[in-house]
């Protein structure tokens, strides 16, 4: 059993190396609206899940790991590893002018664990907002008749938050309950800098905020599971996640530079270290119906965020809306899971799609956003360990009021292996 899971593990470790490592050197990577709040939220869902529009609350299988309703670990039968990659591609059109930009990243890792007939573990970690931005303009000024300069407002952060976490559920007669408890953790920094391009008559200076946030966060969730007659089952889901607060500590530095003769010369202005702080993250709340049978499933969905409780370091956010919702409508089918002499018939192929408010409120306009979204499950010849795909391609945001749209793109890559533990010996 040992052997096997470090075998396993090793796999998806293997797998995920190269693409962390290139998210985390990439020079491409720009999303605009991640300057604000907590950066741009990561929907972390596993990839089966991505390709039938993110409907996740009432789905349940028993050889995936859903985290998005931890009450779903209840009815694994086998014992899955899954991990998967994202990339992703935007057009960002601002001011008349479109360019694109890029971001490769991890997408999640989890483990799940059944626990006997009616209960089930899992643990795992994933990611929750990332920032990565990196504005500019060029601004002409003229303090004095005798002489004008121009300098650059350049903009710049990067980080986020993730989840490391552990779950268990239970079910009794259709009835399922779970909760995820965990670790959310992770530094943001934002800096503001102008830069003076007649460097010899003043001097340019930079503003930098990192702050570190870490704190206990969970979640709880409920699924019901009704056979409407021998071929149909209808399932019924929800989730919340209460009002909680991470602790955070943030460093602050003021520097001035100025480059003479080819040189750098630097001055610390001031600097502030480890100052204490909170951040109150808001209430979120999903609902879910799905209806499915042996080859097929559909489900919708809807969330709500209450944001007019979050806060940072005690301050309300003014590019922050008070509210956002999100519906999402999704489906599979698998033509013949149990063929044994062609592949095709056991592929399993989803299609989805989502709509939204983003929680981003930028001069008096709301953000919306929208996407199509296709996967596929394709499985190994002759086991239930699966290799998942999924693509969505959208749009967010507006150019209305001289604001930034984004028409994306993306791609997730998953693996999901499973394995049966504590296996009885019938001879000695």
């Amino acid at each position: 059993m040992l052997h096997n899971f470090a075998k396993r593990s090793c796999l998806i470790i293997c797998l995920l190396g190269t693409g962390a490592a290139s998210a985390q050197n990439s020079n491409k990577e720009n999303a605009p609206y991640s300057r604000y709040g907590l950066g741009e939220l990561v929907n972390s869902s596993n990839t089966l899940l991505r390709g039938m529009g993110y409907t996740s609350v009432a789905y349940s299988s028993t050889t995936a790991v859903n985290p998005d309703n931890p009450a779903t670990y209840a009815n694994l039968k086998l014992t899955t590893y899954e991990a998967g990659l994202t990339g992703a591609t935007r057009t960002i059109t601002a001011g008349g002018t479109n360019y694109t930009s890029g971001s490769a990243s991890l997408a999640y890792l989890s483990i799940g664990i059944p626990v006997g007939k009616y209960g089930g573990l899992a643990f795992g970690l994933r990611p929750q907002t990332r920032v990565y931005y990196h504005n500019s303009d060029t601004v002409a000024a003229n303090p004095s008749e005798y002489w004008s300069y121009k300098h650059t407002e350049d903009y710049s952060g990067d980080g986020g938050l993730n989840y490391a976490y552990l779950g268990a559920a239970g079910k009794y007669n259709g009835f399922s309950l779970g909760f995820n408890v965990g670790y959310m953790f992770g530094t943001i920094r934002n800096s503001a800098s102008l830069v003076n391009i007649d460097t010899v008559r003043a001097l340019n200076s930079e503003f930098s905020r990192f702050t570190r946030y870490g704190g206990v966060y969970w979640q709880g969730g409920a699924q019901y599971e009704a056979k409407l007659n021998r071929k149909m089952t209808l399932r019924l889901g929800a989730t919340a996640q209460i009002s909680q607060t991470l602790h955070g500590y943030r460093d602050e530095y003021q520097t001035s530079y100025v480059v003479y003769s080819g040189a750098t010369q630097t001055d610390t202005a001031s600097n502030t270290q480890e100052t204490a702080g909170k951040m109150t993250l808001p209430l979120t709340y999903t609902l879910g119906a799905n209806l499915g049978g042996d080859r097929w499933n559909v489900g919708v969905q809807y969330s709500n965020t209450n944001w007019s409780q979050y806060r940072n370091y005690g301050a309300a956010d003014s590019t922050i809306i008070d509210h956002t919702s999100r519906v999402s409508f999704g489906g599979e089918y698998t033509p013949n899971p149990g063929s044994i002499y062609k592949y095709l018939p056991r592929v399993t192929y989803r299609l989805g799609f989502y709509y939204g408010t983003d929680y981003v409120y930028l001069r008096n306009t709301k953000l919306n956003y929208y996407a199509v979204t296709a996967g596929a499950s394709l499985p190994f010849r002759r086991s239930t360990d699966r290799v998942h795909i999924a693509a969505e391609y959208g749009s967010r945001g507006t150019t209305t009021n001289n604001l930034i749209k984004e028409n994306f793109f993306k791609f997730t890559l998953g693996i999901s292996l499973n394995d049966k533990w504590f296996i009885k010996r019938k001879y000695d």
